[in-house]
């Protein structure tokens, strides 16, 4: 692809994201300026698994920005225990997410299917189209996540027998 073609792609890429926040600044979804350490983030609130998670037991969520059941952008950090399984689930709003300690096995399907988890490390990112079918697990260590969207989110389970919430 030549350089321009990139540079374009890359151009429209980042006027989409200007029309996201701003969307999201429009309707007071925003709470100003915000540095975190990770120190200020290890101390912040810990909730179970609330919107935005998939709803298993032991997952810790911290919101960093926004709120997950409220209209506009979020940003929540996910902590999943050790040996977790996600049955396969989706979201209404479009995520995108960021490893960022521990091994997240994550895969896409209307069913849990260890064959289709791919291993992604700390520093990989991946995305959570809107309503699109995920699963994930972690093995023997806890996984932090960074989760982003543009809110209201939920989740809906792909057979409602799966769902830890009922």
């Amino acid at each position: 692809m030549r350089a321009y073609a990139r540079l374009r792609i890359v151009g429209l890429g980042l006027a989409a994201l200007a029309i996201l926040v701003g969307s999201a600044v429009s309707t007071g979804a925003t709470q100003g300026q915000r540095r975190l350490t990770p120190t200020e983030i290890a101390a912040m609130a810990r909730n179970g698994a609330g919107a935005g998670t998939s709803g298993v037991v032991g997952i810790q969520t911290v919101v960093l920005k926004g709120d997950p059941s409220k209209r506009g952008l979020y940003t929540i950090i996910l902590r999943v225990p050790a040996h977790t399984k996600i049955a396969a689930h989706r979201h209404p709003d479009d995520r995108i997410a960021t490893v960022v300690s521990g091994t997240w096995y994550f895969g896409y399907g209307h069913v849990f299917d260890a064959s289709r988890l791919l291993p992604l490390p700390p520093g990989s990112f991946y995305t959570e189209p809107p309503g699109e079918d995920h699963f994930a697990e972690t093995r023997d260590s806890d996984v932090l996540v960074q989760i982003s969207g543009v809110g209201p989110t939920g989740t809906t389970y792909v057979s409602a027998a799966d769902d830890p919430r009922h």
